[in-house]
């Protein structure tokens, strides 16, 4: 498929169910995106948060083949957009922006009205995208993190 109406005609967006893990596994692999398979991309993690009713975890099908996926969580008052990947052969078709908006969508539904990624610097597409999607760097903000062990 080449027009981007026939793509998002064709797609499904649905909950991740976890029988998904080994293909969003794959496409992690397949789009290069970095995750940590032995800390809070294991298996019994995705499965634990997905069970305590604080994740939005969304999968794109095309054809029965997982090619975008998305995780929200919130907060109580913040949401946050995590793990946003799409397959390379399907960029550039609309599938991200469905995504984040589903996610958002779905946020607003729970009372949360802020969004908010946190992006690494060297990720510019990442950077471009969102803020072409309206969101807005704030340089002011340093993030800190402090784990319990280096894969969490």
């Amino acid at each position: 498929m080449n027009s981007k109406d026939n793509i998002l005609a064709h797609i499904t967006i649905r909950n991740f169910r976890i029988d998904d893990y080994d293909a969003l596994i794959s496409l992690w692999e397949e789009a290069d995106i970095p995750f940590k398979p032995k800390g809070r991309d294991s298996h019994e993690r995705i499965a634990a948060e997905i069970d305590r009713g604080i994740a939005i975890f969304l999968v794109v099908e095309l054809d029965d083949r997982i090619i975008g996926a998305v995780l929200g969580t919130h907060d109580g008052r913040k949401g946050w957009i995590n793990r946003l990947v799409v397959s390379p052969a399907y960029r550039k078709h609309g599938v991200a922006t469905l995504l984040v908006q589903k996610v958002e969508k779905l946020l607003s539904d729970q009372g949360i009205g802020i969004f908010a990624c946190l992006i690494e610097n060297w990720n510019t597409n990442s950077h471009q995208f969102f803020e072409r999607l309206g969101y807005r760097s704030f340089k002011e903000i340093t993030y800190y993190t402090k784990r319990t062990f280096e894969d969490i």
